[in-house]
Order: structure tokens, then sequence, then C-alpha cells
């Protein structure tokens, strides 16, 4: 299949990426992005707040700021009362305020099964974009948001999770990238994705892929929700986390020194999940700081670029 090319084009369909990027003018280029998904949560409110923030993260992730979005819903208008959608919907407004995004239109069409997303325009700067596809042997690998909501997920609509529980994970769906992407904007940071549902090892293979380097990943160091270990260790796993493995296991090296649940966590799909940012080695340190000074406690160095093993994942 032939595509439409222009030269404009910064970040394209030749490079699968978190968004694409469409360069205006020497200090102007677009970001555009879309995601939209079935309910996670059963608030229809949250759930706009949760798929409001997950569209918004992929320009974050790029070094970019969103400015304008344009809602995606279908909705079962014949089983389903209005008020539903009006809560979904403004969550999503909430949401896009809390941004300082604009909402400037949407589409909606009748469906049998609730779906809700957005369409997400976002500014940068031709030569400050950030990509998945540029890691240098060395880097230190940064993730913002702790992993394991999909399996939490799976245990809310299995009727095992605790109230306090649904609620920290909501909001933790929720919770903006926005400050993240901010302060990275202030160190050498070379590369960077969103963990999103490929989990954790999927969205670092994307990274690896054709990069001729490869990931030294400290199992021990990345952060992980207590009760996602738990529920796991009952087998609460999502049916996409087993897709994830089949798909990426074959670029992974795991020790066998690494939990067996600890490994299902790396695959777990996450939603709205943290950046995971790949930064130069002497300004790792100065960047957690920065994260945490700004309240993002659960940011850690997991991990870091090398030349060997190439284009794999090793896990220790």
């Amino acid at each position: 299949m032939v595509f439409p090319t222009d030269e404009n084009v910064i970040v394209g369909l030749d490079r699968a990426d978190d968004a694409g990027v469409y360069k205006i003018s020497d200090d102007l280029a677009l970001i555009q992005t879309v995601d939209f998904f079935t309910p996670i949560v059963d608030d229809p409110y949250w759930f706009g707040q949760i798929a409001a923030a997950n569209a918004l993260s992929d320009v974050y992730a790029m070094g970019g700021t969103p400015k304008t979005a344009m809602n995606l819903v279908g909705f079962p208008v014949k089983t389903m009362d209005i008020w539903v959608l009006r809560q979904i919907i403004q969550g999503g407004v909430d949401k896009l305020t809390e941004a300082g995004t604009v909402l400037v239109g949407g589409h909606s069409i009748e469906d049998k099964e609730l779906k809700y997303g957005l369409s997400v325009t976002g500014f940068i700067h031709p030569a400050r974009v950030i990509t998945k596809k540029n890691l240098r042997a060395g880097d230190r690998l940064i993730l913002t948001k702790p992993l394991g909501t999909g399996i939490i997920n799976t245990a809310i609509k299995g009727g095992l999770a605790s109230d306090k529980l649904i609620e920290t994970v909501t909001r933790l769906m929720a919770a903006l990238n926005r400050d993240a992407a901010e302060i990275m904007k202030d160190f050498p940071v070379h590369a960077c994705t969103d963990i999103t549902g490929f989990g954790l090892l999927g969205h670092m293979a994307e990274m690896v892929l054709g990069s001729g380097l490869g990931i030294h990943l400290q199992a021990n160091s990345v952060p992980v929700l207590k009760d996602a270990l738990e529920y796991a260790a009952m087998g609460m796993i999502p049916a996409g986390m087993h897709k994830n493995r089949k798909f990426r296991e074959i670029m992974v090296n795991i020790s066998t020194s690494v939990d067996i649940v600890l490994q299902d966590i790396f695959y777990d799909p996450q939603t709205s999940g943290g950046l995971l940012i790949c930064v130069g080695p002497d300004s790792a340190k100065d960047l957690l700081n920065s994260l945490k000074e700004r309240g993002i406690s659960w940011a850690a160095i997991i991990g870091e670029v090398t030349t060997e093993p190439k284009e794999k994942i090793k896990i220790i």
C-alpha cells in the first residue's frame, strides 16, 4: 500500500511513533494524535477523565503542548441513558481544561458498545520533537508512573478490589503527564514514549527495534503497584498481557532470578500510563529529583541503553 507523502512530515507512517508531526514553519510544527476505547471504570465521569488524559499523553511524549481536541463518541442511545454520555463528556472537558486544551468539536455515532476518546493537536518547535527512536548508548531510562493498572482493572471487573484501591488506580490513570513533559524539556532527553496498551516491554521493544542498541532493565527498580503483584499471583491477568508477551517475548531475555509474577507485570497493558524517558547519564539523577520535587513520587530510574544485546531487552 502506498501512502501520500509530503516533505513537511517530520514523523509519519514510515516511522511508527506516538503521534504524527507536520512542519508548518521554521519554528512551528503540529503534533496530531487520536485515541479512544471502551470504559475501563464504572464511573462515567472518571472514564471521561481517563480517556482524555490518555489521548493527551501522546502529545506530551513527543515533547509538545496540546492545544485543541475533538471528541470521538460511540454511544448506544437506545439502551443507555443520555446522562451517562453527558458525564463522560464533562469528565473529558474538565481534563482538557486542566491541560489548557480547547475542545473545538467532535463526532458521534450510534454504536452497540460505548466508546469515547479524542483527537488532539499540539504545538512544538520542529527542532525539539522527541521521538521514541533516538536512543543513545549509556542513556538512563526513567519511568514516571507505576505498572499494574491492567491487572488491577481486571480485579475490579471481578469484584475483588476495594473502594480505596479503585479510587487510587482511577486517579492514577486520570493524572496528566504534563508536569513530567514540562520538566524533561530542561534536560538532554533523547527519546520518550508513554506506556499504554503494549505494556512496558512492548513499548521498550518499539524503542530498540531498528536502533542497533539494547536495554538493560533492572527488575527491582521498576515501580509497581503492590496490589497488582498480589492479584497477578492470584491469576488475575488481562488477556492483553498474554498477547503482549507472545508478540514481543522473542526480543526479551529475562534472568531466572526475576520473579514470574513481576515478569507478567512487565507485559501488563496499561491505560494512561507514565512516560518512559531516555536521558543522558549525567543528567538522570537531576531529572529524577526534579520529577519528585514536582510531586511525581513514583518516578524511578529503571535501566539503561546498551550496545549489547542489540535490539533486545535484558532483564536482571
